[in-house]
């Protein structure tokens, strides 16, 4: 049976995957979308960003695999066969990066980085004093929210964190649950969204969510752009209940160069490079998946697709 990698990514981005995942097992056979030899032997497939109708296409697909941490491109997907098992990736060095870039963002905020940046600039000699150490609420604590919340109270940030289902992480406060959402975004100056996109929290960070923080709290999304109502966000900084935002993630990307966020002094913006997939280093488990499938055994990183990850 044969792998397939589908996305409307570029032909270099599909050959890496093929490179790495040869380079584990050089013996599976791989077809590069939409260049399908035999529909009918696609049993795997690595998936990215693909037309959505294309899945099912393939009747003996057994199953999908994200290329990266998200899977709500797949699961958005009307036409995705319903016995068709999807699995995400949960790799270490997703993990590392993720946390390396709001660790520089908590701290370039905290620290008045980008304050500084800008008066270099201008020549302007303007030291801040540190007030209170900002406290920290991070929305989604899965594997990237988990880490990233040790590791900022490591370097002695008060941190908080919030999912859908109870958890426990040293020295973290947890809240759960929409009725403890309130009280987690009372007490906390910095906002970070990790959380999975799902039609819950599509939109979530929203006019009413920004009102429940305390004024001149900041956001840092590195989720998915559809968590935000981009004009919400807008008018929250431009009356002083946001203080400004990180953003590396829009509903639309490339952001248009008609967006008002490039205008915003107070928001900063990266091009979705957060966290992103190294192929070498993901390869060996998405071999590990396709040869559980061809076994017919339990799948690593199997996805809940009521739960929407």
């Amino acid at each position: 049976m044969t792998m397939m990698i589908i996305s409307e990514r570029s032909d270099a981005w599909a050959e890496s995957w093929v490179k790495a995942i040869h380079a584990v097992d050089p013996n599976i056979k791989i077809n590069i979308w939409p260049d399908i030899e035999d529909p009918l032997s696609i049993a795997f497939a690595v998936a990215w960003v693909y037309p959505h109708g294309e899945l099912a296409k393939f009747p003996n697909l057994k199953c999908i695999s994200s290329a990266g941490a998200g899977v709500d491109f797949i699961l958005s997907d009307p036409k995705l066969p319903k016995d068709l098992a999807v699995v995400r990736l949960i790799d270490k060095n997703l993990i590392r990066d993720m946390t390396q870039y709001i660790v520089w963002a908590v701290l370039n905020h905290a620290r008045h980085f980008d304050f500084y940046s800008q008066s270099q600039t201008r020549k302007l000699w303007a030291p801040r004093s540190l007030t209170q150490q900002p406290k920290i609420g991070i929305m989604g604590s899965g594997q990237l929210g988990s880490d990233a919340a040790i590791k900022l109270t490591q370097l002695g940030f008060q941190v908080s964190t919030f999912s859908q289902s109870p958890q426990t992480l040293p020295d973290i406060t947890h809240f759960y649950g929409k009725n403890q959402l309130n009280a987690f975004l009372s007490r906390i100056n910095i906002l970070i969204c990790l959380l999975p996109l799902t039609p819950d929290t599509r939109h979530i960070l929203n006019r009413e969510l920004f009102g429940q923080l305390p004024p001149g709290a900041y956001l840092i999304n590195v989720a998915r752009g559809h968590h935000l109502v981009e004009a919400d966000l807008i008018a929250a900084i431009e009356s002083n209940q946001l203080s400004g935002a990180c953003l590396d993630v829009f509903a639309t990307e490339p952001l248009p160069t008609s967006s008002p966020l490039w205008k915003e002094a107070h928001v900063i913006i990266t091009p979705h490079i957060a966290s992103t997939t190294d192929t070498h280093s993901v390869a060996p488990q998405i071999v590990e998946n396709y040869r559980r499938v061809m076994a017919g055994q339990p799948l690593l990183n199997l996805v809940n697709r009521e739960k929407g990850y």
